[in-house]
């Protein structure tokens, strides 16, 4: 049995398509119209899904949609009742999109499916898809379940219990009162965009100190004991403005929000530290009362908060379960991939056995791209390659290109599914060189120099270098470096001051986000860690994502090409093709391609 899972229309628009309960293949739309966080239908997403399945749209047995959007609609009218006539704008605003596509799900899907598809069409709640998402593909029988997100019909927040196929949500926190939308509109707050500058916000609070977080405690955020809260909406402007904060927020924090351009000041540092404790201490709250109710061991999480790397480390280390698994695709775009498990599992009542490690198979669940592609893409810009005949020598070739200082991007294997790129879409560096991360987020990446990289380890050798117990293979735990300290000084001026072996992944509080490898999910990145530690002893790389600052992730073997010229890396791998900088021909729009992607 097909069953397409389809997420839409609000961002992040992504495709899955499952096949009697495994997940065949996932995509988002972003990464094949290179707009960063489509909300479009995902029309080449789903051809991409169909294809990897083998079949076209009709013969699909089933479509779900990974959301209500009727009871979305019912929220906003209420909520614009509720703030009448304030909140009359914002209504009228969002009528357009309404009127135009959200109201009409069916005859969208349809028009996506070219009208070749006559099948039924499902809905699930947004946040029984995020529950699905985290819980099915875990390596869980059983486990308890925790989602938080802004919000999707009214829920922003739920917890429940899978058993086998069973998954059953106790309860939920509802609009306005969000986690996602408190941690957005501070976001917003500090000059970045909402959606897309949340990861900025996280990668900040380490300059700062939170001394604002008993400020926000007191006056905003009435936090319970079960880490339900209660936010004062005088202070916001999201369910009736255009704004997502007020002019009493304002005046809390000392002013007006940071415009995006404008220099990040010790304020801006400080209110990121002091929103990420809260949150901390909010998800913290939530596992421990979770946990109390239920005796569970495991726990699983989905959700946009559950990407917040730094509160899922505190929660392994700190919390009281054993083991923790987060959807790699923790955001709308997950839900997805949740929404065909929950129709297939949940509303089919199908069979589910939990596999050792993950049936999410790495993420690795996009497109792929064999050697007569790459080469047809390739050579119309000139590429020069040396080719490989077998993955051993292109392994070791990668392996002598990093221990030499050189930036290598890689491009082999299956696309990612989610924000993390795994070793199959990444930029690959020797953590051990103190000016790399300055030179990846200046020369290669062109952003905020005060953003961090991950480190990749071999999964076997990862408490040599980090304090970290279980495994994190999707880049969504942060834990400390050891032998790493906190760098001293005062704000920015804390990136001089990083040491350690590792200072190129090391942050300025000693931490890192820490993707360890293990040769069953990633053979070929393992292999390459394994070689990089024969070469110079150590089996840590750095790995961040292949695109420039406000770039999706990149696509296809062209779009790699371009992002590798037009920066400074110093070598492309592409399947067993080595590209060295110098040996290729001048690719002119260097300029142009810089300005395409809109700043994020």
């Amino acid at each position: 049995m097909n069953i397409l899972g389809i997420s839409a229309f609000f961002h992040d628009s992504a495709a899955a398509v499952v096949s009697d309960g495994r997940i065949v293949a996932a995509a988002e739309e972003e990464r094949f119209s290179r707009r960063k966080h489509d909300d479009s239908f995902p029309s080449r997403a789903v051809a991409f899904c169909l294809e990897s399945a083998g079949i076209q749209a009709n013969g699909l047995d089933a479509v779900v949609f990974y959301e209500k959007p009727l009871v979305k609609f019912e929220r906003l009218l209420e909520t614009t009742l509720a703030f009448a006539p304030r909140g009359f704008r914002s209504f009228l605003a969002a009528m357009p999109r309404w009127l135009q596509t959200k109201l009409h799900l069916p005859r969208e899907i349809d028009r996506g499916l070219e009208g070749s598809y006559d099948g039924p069409i499902f809905f699930t709640t947004h946040h029984e898809s995020h529950a699905a998402s985290g819980f099915y593909p875990s390596p869980f029988a059983e486990a308890a379940i925790l989602t938080l997100d802004g919000v999707g019909e009214w829920s922003t927040a739920s917890w429940g219990i899978g058993r086998g196929s069973a998954i059953r949500l106790e309860a939920e926190m509802r609009f306005p009162h969000s986690p996602g939308l408190l941690y957005s509109a501070f976001t917003l707050f500090c000059g970045f965009r909402v959606n897309s500058g949340e990861y900025k916000l996280m990668g900040l609070a380490p300059y700062g100190d939170p001394r604002f977080a008993d400020v926000i405690l007191r006056e905003i955020v009435d936090v319970r004991e079960d880490g339900s809260f209660w936010l004062d909406q005088s202070f916001f402007d999201y369910c009736a403005g255009l704004r997502m904060t007020s002019r009493r927020f304002d005046r809390l924090f000392g002013g007006p929000g940071r415009t995006p351009d404008g220099p990040l000041t010790q304020r801006e540092m400080d209110i990121a530290a002091s929103v990420q404790r809260v949150i901390e201490e909010i998800v913290l709250r939530m596992a421990r009362h979770i946990h109390a109710q239920t005796g569970l061991a495991n726990l699983c999480l989905a959700g946009g908060v559950a990407l917040n790397c730094v509160a899922n480390g505190r929660l392994l280390r700190e919390g009281p379960f054993d083991r923790l698994w987060v959807q790699p695709a923790a955001g709308d775009a997950g839900g997805a991939v949740g929404a065909a498990l929950a129709h297939w599992f949940g509303h089919l009542g199908r069979p589910r056995v939990a596999a050792p490690a993950d049936s999410q198979q790495g993420s690795a669940l996009g497109p792929t791209y064999d050697d007569q592609a790459i080469v047809a893409a390739v050579e119309p810009l000139g590429g020069v390659a040396q080719t490989f005949t077998d993955d051993r020598g292109i392994v070791a070739a990668i392996a002598a290109e990093l221990a030499a200082g050189r930036i290598v991007g890689h491009f082999s294997g299956r696309a990612e599914f989610g924000p993390r790129a795994l070793g199959h879409r990444s930029i690959l560096a020797d953590p051990r060189q103190p000016e790399m991360q300055r030179r990846l987020n200046l020369a290669i990446k062109f952003r905020e120099s005060f953003r961090p990289f991950a480190p990749a380890v071999l999964a076997e050798r990862q408490e040599e270098y980090f304090e970290l117990s279980g495994e994190s293979p999707y880049m969504l735990v942060v834990a400390p470096v050891r032998g790493a300290a906190p760098s001293a000084g005062e704000g920015l001026a804390r990136l001089s001051g990083v040491g350690g072996t590792l200072p190129a992944v090391t942050h300025v509080d000693g931490s890192a986000r820490v993707q360890t490898v293990d040769a069953v999910r990633s053979p070929r990145f393992h292999a390459i860690l394994q070689a990089f530690d024969r070469l110079t002893g150590c089996p840590v790389l750095v790995n961040t994502s292949f695109n420039i600052r406000g770039e999706p992730i990149v696509h296809d073997p062209a779009d790699a090409y371009r992002c590798f010229m037009y920066t400074e890396m110093d070598s492309l791998v592409l399947g067993d093709r080595l590209y060295r900088k110098e040996q290729q021909p001048p690719l002119a729009g260097a300029d142009a391609y810089r300005r395409s992607f809109r700043p994020d």
